[in-house]
């Protein structure tokens, strides 16, 4: 199946620049895109791949477009990244990909569960008792939603994915662990996305929380009790331990950690690999990690890191030191006679 360049642009607004008849057969990155396939260029410093690429059509920004004509067809588009976005909807309609409603027979549903109209529940999920899964969501392959969790409308849960399993809550008691029963469950809000084996535990007493729009990657763990504003987006490997607080239109990089029962503020963009020991409270991009070095290097300088306590006491001692010197230095001149009486 293919679809014409201007019915594309009919669809989907934009600008094209070349033959509105042009048969695109496939969707494909520019190193390797053909004559009868489209991509998609954002960054301005490409303009070389731009160049070399056989796509044969491209989708670029009003900065790119003169370039991209210059080479051959184009659709102009304020913001090629979203465009493109939208493209590949588009293709998943017009080609048959998209999710089909309704429960699979292998799917297990149980008993006061409620599944919204249009959502799809896929082979081998589970949805618990009392659990409720908004319209228009799709659940993949092997998805487990546990009791009286909820998932809200137009909602993707990836294969493999747990919704409301137990938190991880242990009382010490004579040198073993008594197990805290988790007593709440799991609220997902609307147009959030789920990777795959991604888990999110319910609360122990108040639920988990995770607002609209969220978007979590593959292989993410939400520890009992955390609450994740609107439109936050996590990447692969993030751990948030439980009771943390992040606030909206927050970003963390793959394989970052967030301690426990901290708090982040909005439009807080936290580094790969980062780790968040204390609150954050303020916007901004933040950063904690020490840089990969050879492993010589690398050892010699976590050493020197150990000492750094010991050198900041030295430091201080040093400017006590230069302080009393320049007091001593800075006296008026002692008077070994009296001044005389004035006239």
């Amino acid at each position: 199946m293919s679809l014409r360049t201007g019915a594309i642009v009919e669809a989907l607004g934009g600008t094209l620049r070349g033959n509105p008849e042009r048969l695109i057969t496939r969707l494909a990155p520019l190193e390797t895109a053909g004559e009868s396939e489209l991509s998609f260029l954002v960054n301005p410093r490409l303009t070389a791949v731009l160049g070399d690429t056989r796509a044969g059509c491209v989708v670029v920004g009003p900065a790119l477009a003169d370039a991209a004509t210059s080479r051959g067809d184009c659709i102009v588009a304020d913001d090629p990244h979203l465009y493109f976005a939208r493209l590949t909807q588009l293709w998943a309609r017009s080609h048959g990909l998209a999710q089909v409603p309704g429960v699979h027979p292998s799917a297990v549903v149980e008993d006061g569960a409620v599944i919204g109209p249009g959502a799809s529940v896929g082979p081998l999920c589970h949805v618990g008792r009392h659990a409720r899964i908004g319209a228009g969501t799709v659940l993949k392959a092997r998805v487990t939603v546990g009791e009286r969790c909820v998932i809200g409308e137009r909602c993707v849960v990836q294969s493999g994915a747990v919704i409301g399993g137990d938190g991880f809550g242990f009382a010490p008691h004579e040198g073993g662990w008594v197990k805290i029963e988790q007593l709440g469950a799991v609220h997902i809000g609307n147009d959030v996305e789920i990777g795959a084996n991604t888990c999110i535990d319910r609360g122990a007493l108040d639920d988990t929380v995770i607002e609209d729009g969220v978007k979590l990657d593959n292989l993410i763990q939400i520890g009992h009790n955390c609450h994740i504003g609107k439109h936050t987006a996590m990447a692969g490997c993030v751990g948030v331990a439980g009771s943390a607080r992040i606030g909206a239109h927050c970003t963390v990089g793959g394989a970052g950690m967030i301690l426990g029962h901290l708090t982040i503020a909005d439009h807080v963009h936290i580094s790969a690999a980062s780790v968040v020991s204390r609150s954050i409270l303020k916007p901004g991009h933040y950063t904690g990690f020490f840089p990969i070095d050879d492993n010589a290097s690398w050892e010699k300088n976590a050493a020197t890191l150990k000492h750094i306590r010991a050198l900041r006491d030295r430091v201080r001692q040093l400017e006590a030191a230069l302080d009393a010197f320049d007091l001593e230095e800075n006296q008026p001149p002692a008077c070994d006679q009296q001044a005389p009486p004035a006239p």
